[in-house]
Order: structure tokens, then sequence, then C-alpha cells
């Protein structure tokens, strides 16, 4: 089994968390997560990724253990500096990147950004979605803020909002047709989702917000890197994925290996690796 470490990089905001693994000597990739939640999410697959990178999987801003930044509507933007200034803290560059759902936007403006000290990148699950679409998840709190109550309402809300997300989407749209063919993780993942949700309860749907606001079709042309543009069947945004992969230049597309239960992580790993390993 591959040792996983936690640190903390002092940002001018406050702190920002990560997980790391694998061999320092191998080289770095940065994984971001989707949202809700943080980099905990990303750890079974990175420890497949592990085998042949430095894995650091970084908590966005906001979530997990991640300070927030002292923005109430943070943009991709945003939180694109902050992931580069702990790169940059951790002098990882040249660099990897991986982003899942939100962490794909994150990569985005970081490729338009800092292309040059980027080698390439995997959007695994990325959304573009047009006006209605992103206007009726906003419109149905589809990132609810979860204020505390004496109650303990909010575990409830939150548990009900990540246990859901695995069985329908929208998560809030509880219909037979729209049932995602996913199935539950065990409850032990599931608690510890929903734990790192509960941590950043407040701030959480800050970053959430701001994926959906996102100009994807504006942003995604502007890409200056290598793209493997991914996703497996089961994953809700993976309708998106050939509208993704034609804004991005010379993207490569490749459908995934199933990563739910009884998926083949392994599998997924190493279609990932075998586009990084690329050298053109």
């Amino acid at each position: 089994m591959i040792a996983l470490r936690r640190g903390f990089v002092d940002l001018p905001h406050g702190q920002m968390h990560y997980r790391v693994c694998g061999d320092p000597a191998l080289p770095p990739l940065v994984m971001f997560h989707g949202s809700p939640g943080s980099g905990f999410s990303l750890m079974p697959l990175a420890g497949h990724l592990a085998t042949a990178r430095r894995v650091i999987a970084i908590d966005t801003p906001g979530n997990g253990d991640s300070e927030p930044l002292p923005l109430e509507m943070p943009e991709i933007a945003d939180l694109a500096d902050a992931h580069w200034h702990t790169i940059e803290a951790l002098a990882l560059e040249p660099v990897d990147l991986y982003g899942y759902h939100t962490g794909a936007a994150i990569c985005t403006e970081l490729s338009i950004r800092h292309g040059a000290q980027i080698r390439r990148i995997v959007m695994d699950g990325i959304s573009v979605f047009d006006p209605a679409e992103s206007g009726a998840l906003v419109a149905n709190q589809h990132a609810p803020d979860l204020p505390a109550d004496f109650d303990g309402g909010q575990l409830a809300r939150a548990w009900s909002m990540v246990r859901d997300a695995h069985l329908f989407w929208p998560w809030w749209d509880r219909r037979s047709e729209t049932r995602r063919a996913l199935g539950l993780p065990s409850a032990d993942y599931l608690h510890g989702e929903v734990l790192e949700v509960l941590k950043a309860n407040r701030t959480y749907h800050r970053s959430y917000l701001a994926a959906l606001r996102y100009p994807k079709r504006e942003k995604l042309p502007q890409i200056r890197n290598p793209v493997l543009v991914t996703g497996c069947p089961t994953d809700q945004l993976f309708s998106h994925m050939d509208r993704a992969a034609a804004l991005i230049p010379g993207a490569v597309k490749q459908i995934s290996a199933e990563r739910g239960n009884g998926g083949d992580l392994a599998k997924a790993a190493a279609a990932m690796l075998g586009f990084l390993d690329r050298q053109n």
C-alpha cells in the first residue's frame, strides 16, 4: 500500500491543505477535486496513479481543510490563483494536472495563465452547461449553504445531499428517470465524504457555484496544453464529454473504465498515465 501523507501551505489568505502519496523522485501530478468535497474523494484513484507519479491532491479554498478565500463569490480564476501559489510553494513545476468536475475548470484557468509551466492535463468528467442548464441547477439550490442549527439539521441535509448525488442527477431530482446506474459506495466511504462537506458547511458551495458560472465555451478554446478529456459512462457529466473535447484544441478523447462499485480503478489510472507519459 502506498503511504499517504498530509501537509499545509501558508498563503496570504490562510492555509491550503493537501494530501500526497508516491515516491518524491517521480514526476509530480497535482489533482483537483470536484464539488462538493475535498481531495479525500480522489484518494482511491490517486493510489493507483501514485505507482508512476508523485501525487498531490489539494483541497480547494473553502473545501475540506483549506481555508476559504475572503470573498463571498470567488470565481474560478481566484481559486486557480490559490492552487498555483500552492504549487509554487511546493516547488512542483513543471507539473502535470488532473481535474475532476470543478477541478477541470481550475485546470482550464491554470493552462490559460501558466501553460508554460504545465506539461499535460487530464480532465475527468468536465461539464459544458448551457445557460439554461446551469441556471436550473442554481435555481434549485444545487449547492446549498448548510448552516448549523441546534437540532443538527445540517448533518441530515449534508448526508442526504452527498448520498443522493450517487443515486440521482441532479441529486435533488429524485424521480425514477433521473436515477443513476452507479449505486452507493460503502457506508464508511460515504461517511468520509459527508465529513469533508461538513468541515466547510458554510463555504463549500462557493467553489461549486463558481464552477457553474465559469464560461467554459469561451475558456476551453484558450487551453495551451495537451489535454485528455475522459469520463466513465456512469459519470453524471458523461454526456458533456464530446462537447468539451470539441472545444479544446487538439484534445484526446477517451472513455474511461468504470470507477464506481465494482469498477476498475487500476485500468482507469493506467490509461491516464499512458497519456501523461507521452512525449509529444
